[in-house]
């Protein structure tokens, strides 16, 4: 490491050691807080269900066309609540709760929801002293307020679905001035707020003051809490369900476990060096959103808060088998955060795609990428010079390996200042980029969003010019150690602070940058060294509010500025690529995200597949973990399996740290290197079938990785399955993750269905435990009988290579001896697919041994240059006769094969142009 600290050299020597320290070892636990060491954490969990103090003042009830609205009281303090009510088209609720007067506004979280959800109108079916009926629209949907205490349930006929304050957890920490430093104004309100708090009788029961209410220190870093104690709670329980699942980042299961006597699950963003694996520590990012699933229904709750939030989970079923039992499963969730309101929504299914769905139509869906983005990504902390970065892009064409792109770390950057290029190492960048293009192949260069405090650091002075540094609590710029040494933080949450981020990635501001380079931010949560927990203080300033109320959104906002920015640099016609470490609700929209600095360990490489299906399940299919570990050298073995695991997720990029040795594919003899290569060139034939798996993901929400559950929703042996996966619902991918397996056994869902091996054909029967022997080159990949698969066998040197080349259909066909799927084709990285309607959408279909294409957009307009080379029909019979019938009416013979050992028909040379309407007939 070396730090320019503007001459301070005791401190450079400082954060030498201390960098040296962290990287050398695991994440040191002591660094990041327990929730008996967070104050407000520590508060709520004290309190005891069944004892709510909060009553529905129902005389207060007002109706209106979007809402209703009606004042909870505390009988304790006397403060009054505001609870609203809206029915939200798609089978949603939504709850709102505040202060119905609060001494100043409290934070509601802005930007995520993609517009102001579409309400269905609340009908009053009946009311007495002590309860509210209110009609939810169709299949009986009711939603029942209780008085005294508080309690919301939504039921549906008999059945009830979620309830909320069951448990009495409900809590609400209002604003208040500090006793012994009142204000003339704030006495005068608060006499104001106590007259409308005092009840009949005039007594008031206000809560003690307790530790780390208006201050809380945390090892050496102290909280000022100017605003005093301001957190909420609410627990919801959900009868009939045992397993939960989401609210990532965890490097935990992806079924959520009971954390009754153990921390709750975290939602706080954090730079956290060698996570540790199966506890519920804070990560990275932060998705305040828990899907629950039975086979009677499934179910999300989306919790709309950005401050620090612990989620506890209790189950009255956890640890227990049970056999025969009366009691009904029950799983509670309790969810807590530091400040701002609750805004929930509760999002009623009933089946895995309605959820998907209404989450969708709140937050977005995943951006569509460009298709590079899709394929391989080789990158290392640090590439050192152009002559590095040229010598391993000719490095993979001397092994004939495929790669899209090459990324340069913060080494590559001008003493770490971002938007610039280190002169020594990369004196002429757009020469290197001009040499990547030649090939058709790209860069991404870090820009990080702790800027470097320099006084001849054109993007500092821009940004200390303009005051779009945030500030800390006494007004003055907020300053941190980070890469760059001592380093400004540019708030994010202003929106002319964005726009101007935006504008520096337009070719005449980022020198040296060229069409084919991307951009990644990384330590966005933010990451402060010598922060508490390595973050910003918390009594830092965005404009009005601190950042406890902002936190977890900042990273969301550091992405959504890179974006546009790379948007708007083109005209607005480019997708952009994005990647970010740090996320919350609607990062999706952005672009992808990866795990963080993971190990080169056998645990790291198995939680990766939780980690991002639980991803998935919130909203962000765009993930990956970083093949081989970011830390520590790989075993060549282990490096092998991480990377036959990479190519069938998402994001598919290997990445190491600076210390580690030099990782390249070809560096690990020629056996490794032979699979290796084997594990990229497969991905690069199913990049057809991922672009349109991210085609409908952008359309739909549905996620591209898929727990098998989503799509087995009634069998129940799926639903604690995650070592094994859904790509789409037609591929299952059971990675080999085992140091030294010589077998696996995989999990074929489906009572009734067939699945066929991709590598052999052999057919194997659906709702069975299949038990798979493999070597070093096996990776078990199974198509579901009844889908139909397009791929692109001619594997070039990138996927741009490959834009034009033809198509092979894989029809694997089912018990009844059909299938369908899809093709999905565009100009792979505008947005005229969307502006201009201008791509191919076909549905193929075999059925009565007759395949045929189908166009399901025929409003688009979009010419191909690629054709159908071959079509391959598993589990078929021979026929005497193929022939292909054109959109016009000509026919002509089809040459064919038939292998009877495995029952493969392949039809040669069908030559048809991939948009055209055609049809074969097998006789």
């Amino acid at each position: 490491y070396y730090f320019y600290l503007c001459g301070v050299v005791i401190f450079r020597w400082v954060l030498l050691i201390v960098l040296l320290c962290v990287s050398a070892r695991a994440v040191d636990r002591s660094n990041f807080k327990t929730c008996e060491q967070s104050a407000f954490c520590k508060r709520q969990k004290e309190l005891k269900p069944g004892q709510s103090p909060y009553r529905a003042l129902l005389d207060t009830l007002e109706l209106s066309d979007s809402r209703i609205t009606l004042q909870l009281i505390n009988d304790n303090n006397k403060v009054r609540l505001l609870l609203e009510l809206y029915r939200l088209q798609g089978n949603m609720t939504r709850v709102k709760i505040n202060e119905l007067k609060p001494l100043k506004p409290r934070y509601e979280v802005p930007d995520v929801l993609i517009s102001d959800p579409f309400t269905e109108t609340l009908s009053v079916v009946s009311q007495d002293e002590n309860s509210l009926v209110l009609s939810l629209g169709g299949k009986d949907q009711r939603l029942i307020v209780s008085a005294q205490p508080f309690r919301l349930d939504i039921v549906e006929g008999p059945q009830v679905l979620v309830s909320l304050n069951s448990r009495g957890l409900l809590a609400f920490e209002h604003l208040r001035a500090r006793k012994d430093t009142k204000s003339e104004l704030e006495q005068v309100t608060e006499q104001e707020n106590v007259e409308q708090r005092t009840d009949e009788d005039g007594q008031i029961k206000e809560e003690e003051d307790k530790p780390g209410m208006w201050e809380e220190t945390f090892k050496s870093h102290t909280d000022s809490k100017p605003n005093g104690p301001s957190s909420i709670s609410l627990d919801f329980s959900l009868p009939g369900v045992e397993h939960v699942y989401g609210i990532p980042e965890h490097a935990d299961t992806l079924k959520l476990k009971n954390t009754d006597g153990s921390d709750p699950y975290r939602l706080y963003n954090l730079d956290v060096f060698q996570y540790e694996l199966h506890n519920p520590m804070a990560l990275y990012g932060a998705v305040p959103v828990l899907i629950s699933h039975s086979t009677d229904r499934t179910m999300g709750i989306f919790w709309l808060n950005a401050a620090e939030t612990w989620v506890d989970i209790s189950s009255n079923t956890a640890g227990k088998v049970r056999v025969i039992s009366s009691e009904a499963p029950q799983t509670d969730v309790r969810w807590i955060s530091e400040s701002g309101i609750i805004d929930v929504f509760i999002m009623l299914g009933p089946k895995p795609a309605d959820v998907f769905t209404q989450y969708a139509s709140l937050t977005g869906t995943q951006s569509f990428p460009p298709l590079t983005a899709l394929a391989y990504h080789q990158c290392r902390w640090n590439y050192n010079d152009q002559e590095d970065v040229k010598s391993v892009d000719q490095g993979f064409d001397e092994h004939d390996i495929p790669y899209d792109f090459i990324w340069l770390d913060i080494e590559h950057a001008d003493g770490k200042r971002y938007f610039t290029w280190d002169p020594s190492k990369f004196p002429q960048p757009k020469e290197m980029l001009q040499g990547l293009m030649d090939k058709r192949r790209k860069l991404v260069a870090i820009v990080d969003p702790h800027i470097r405090v320099d006084s001849g650091y054109k993007i500092h002075n821009e940004i200390l010019s303009k005051n779009f540094y945030v500030k800390n609590k006494d007004g003055g710029d907020y300053e941190g150690w980070c890469w760059p040494g001592n380093s400004g933080y540019p708030d994010f949450t202003n929106p002319e602070m964005r726009a101007w981020w935006a504008s520096k990635f337009a070719y005449e501001q980022y020198e040296g940058s060229m069409e084919n380079q991307y951009v990644w931010n990384d330590m966005n949560e933010p990451s402060v060294f010598n922060g508490p927990e390595v973050t910003m203080h918390k009594d830092a300033l965005h404009g009005g509010w601190e950042h406890r109320d902002v936190h977890n959104l900042y990273g969301l906002y550091v992405q959504k500025a890179t974006a546009d920015g790379l948007v708007e640099r083109s005209g607005g016609v480019e997708r952009p690529f994005v990647l970010t470490r740090a996320f919350f609700a609607g990062s999706q929209r952005y672009g992808a995200v990866w795990t963080g600095d993971n190990a080169a360990e056998w645990g790291h490489l198995k939680i990766s597949i939780p980690m991002c299906l639980s991803l998935g399940l919130a909203g962000i299919s765009f993930c990956g973990a970083d093949v081989g570990g970011f830390f520590k050298h790989p075993s060549a073995e282990l490096l092998v399996r991480w990377y036959q695991a990479g190519a069938y997720q998402p994001f598919f990029r290997a990445h190491a740290h600076i210390d580690t040795p030099r990782r390249e594919p070809w560096l690990f003899g020629p056996e490794n290197t032979a699979l290796i290569r084997e594990a990229i060139r497969q991905r690069y034939a199913l990049l057809p079938y991922w672009y349109q798996l991210f085609y409908n993901a952008h359309r739909t929400g549905y996620p591209v990785m898929r727990p098998l559950w989503v799509e087995y929703p009634d069998d129940v042996a799926t639903f604690s399955i995650e070592d094994e996966y859904l790509i789409g619902k037609d591929l299952l991918v059971h990675p080999v993750t085992d140091e030294g397996a010589t077998a696996v056994t995989a999990y074929l869902p489906g009572k009734g269905e067939v699945w066929y091996d991709v590598h052999t054909f052999q057919k194997h029967d659906g709702e069975q435990s299949l038990y798979i022997p493999v070597t070093m080159s096996s990776i078990p990949v199974f198509q579901r009988g009844g889908s139909i698969i397009c791929r692109k066998d001619r594997v070039r040197r990138s996927s741009s290579c490959m834009e034009n080349d033809p198509y092979t259909l894989y029809a694997a066909l089912n018990s009844q001896g059909s299938a369908e799927g899809e093709l999905y084709i565009d100009d792979f990285h505008t947005f005229n697919f969307e502006k201009a309607k201008q791509f191919v959408h076909r549905h193929l279909s075999f059925s009565a041994n007759t395949l045929s294409s189908r166009n399901l957009a025929p409003d688009s307009q979009f010419s191909t240059a690629s054709w159908i080379e071959k079509i391959v029909i598993i589990g078929g019979s021979q026929p005497s006769s193929a022939t292909l019938k054109n959109a016009d009416g000509t026919e002509s013979a089809l040459e064919f094969e038939f292998d009877s050992t495995l029952a493969v028909l392949t039809l040669r040379k069908p030559g048809v142009n991939a948009a055209a309407d055609w049809t074969v007939i097998l006789r």
